[in-house]
């Protein structure tokens, strides 16, 4: 069990480092075609509604066949998406190139891997396996980064795609691990469920709607991060290499963070640890809005945000099992992670097209603060405990 946890944080390695990368091209991008920076970013955000969108269906699938055969079209996909950004002349293949990576990571990325994951490991260790997972992707941000920066340095911008496609194709061999994962055993309730008896009971519950609404805003904050702080720091006069180095080091943190919220989430209640990790996420925006910009604030910024970074999905996910059991977990987490990714689609061109319009970011970092409070609010009144059908379940 634990060899197939590992070699899906794997996967979750490459497929999320890859990805966290792309904020260092919107300058290059810009620059070399004289377009604005909200083009890119569109495109950006495109990839990651696009990827939120169809996370329901792959799910669904995966569910139904596996993820093993939905990783390897998404692996495919990912590749073809970065070698048609490597082959860029202009709008059509910049924007066409992350729709085929959108579609990637919804085939093979976190959804559909979280639901293999859920699904084999007992209930008592979900929330850890969920955070080990999670961790790998962080461990993907903090070695892809700066790989990517050193791509672009050495290759240029097109030469780094089509290296990062290659790197892509490393999924495969992981992804044949996952062919027989074991399945463990599922309550009589849940087995008997129907996909659409799954829906309509998820879409009745207050707690599924409060959930969905909160994780928006973790959409938002990481991507706009993301997206726009290579940008951001440049701006400020600040070293290039500066934002990848920050961003790697959210990574590294965020291995600590998403652990923890995995040990955390299978001791505590789970929508409390997320309201104190939005109300976290808050305060250390506002603590970057009022600090003065150098290397220290920067990398201290970055180490903040990454204990707060992506382990709000060990227990977003967790929760989404605890709730509803985990036969149906990677469609209903899907529909979940749509939302998020709908706060991923803002966080990226909202944040391209402020700058366009007024010339900073200040609007879109106080728009974080305020986001973050909200988020703690919607989780706060959530009911953790199962819907009745589970109920002899829960309670044992």
């Amino acid at each position: 069990m634990w060899a197939v946890v590992a070699a899906t944080a794997s996967v979750m390695t490459i497929a999320m480092g890859l990805r966290s990368g792309f904020g260092l091209f919107v300058k290059p991008i810009s620059t070399d075609f004289g377009i604005g920076r909200e083009l890119f970013t569109f495109a950006v955000g495109l990839q990651n509604l696009l990827w939120g969108a169809m996370s329901p269906f792959f799910g669904a699938l995966a569910d139904r066949f596996g993820a093993a055969r939905t990783g390897v079209a998404g692996t495919l996909l990912y590749a073809a998406g970065l070698w048609v950004l490597s082959m860029t002349t202009g709008p059509v293949e910049i924007v066409l190139g992350n729709v085929l990576i959108g579609a990637a990571l919804a085939a093979g990325g976190q959804g559909t891997l979280i639901g293999a994951v859920g699904r084999m490991v007992p209930a008592e260790r979900r929330s850890l396996a969920l955070g080990i997972l999670m961790a790998g992707g962080s461990v993907g941000q903090f070695t892809m980064v700066p790989y990517t920066q050193a791509l672009i340095g050495g290759l240029g911008w097109p030469g780094a795609f089509v290296a990062m496609g290659a790197t892509a194709m490393a999924m495969l061999p992981l992804l044949w691990l996952l062919r027989d994962v074991p399945v463990a055993a599922q309550p009589a309730s849940a087995a008997a469920q129907t996909l659409r008896e799954a829906l309509a009971e998820a879409f009745r519950h207050r707690g599924f709607w409060l959930l969905t609404a909160g994780f928006f805003v973790c959409g938002f904050h990481v991507v706009f991060v993301a997206t726009h702080l290579p940008a951001f720091l440049g701006d400020q006069g600040l070293p290039a290499d500066l934002a990848a180095w920050t961003l790697a080091l959210t990574g590294l943190f965020n291995i600590i963070g998403s652990y923890a919220a995995g040990v955390l989430g299978g001791r505590y209640v789970k929508k409390n640890l997320l309201a104190l990790l939005y109300l976290a996420r808050a305060a250390v925006f506002l603590a970057f809005i009022l600090a003065p910009k150098n290397e220290f604030t920067v990398l201290a910024f970055g180490a903040s945000l990454g204990l707060l970074w992506l382990s709000t999905v060990p227990l977003t996910s967790g929760l989404v099992a605890t709730l509803f059991g985990p036969a149906y977990m990677s469609m209903l987490y899907g529909f979940v992670f749509f939302s998020h990714q709908v706060g991923s689609f803002l966080g990226s061109w909202l944040g391209g097209r402020i700058y366009d319009m007024v010339g900073n970011y200040d609007a879109m970092w106080w728009l974080s603060v305020a986001l973050g409070v909200a988020s703690a609010l919607l989780h706060w009144p959530i009911r953790e405990q199962p819907v009745r059908r589970l109920a002899p379940a829960g309670a044992a």
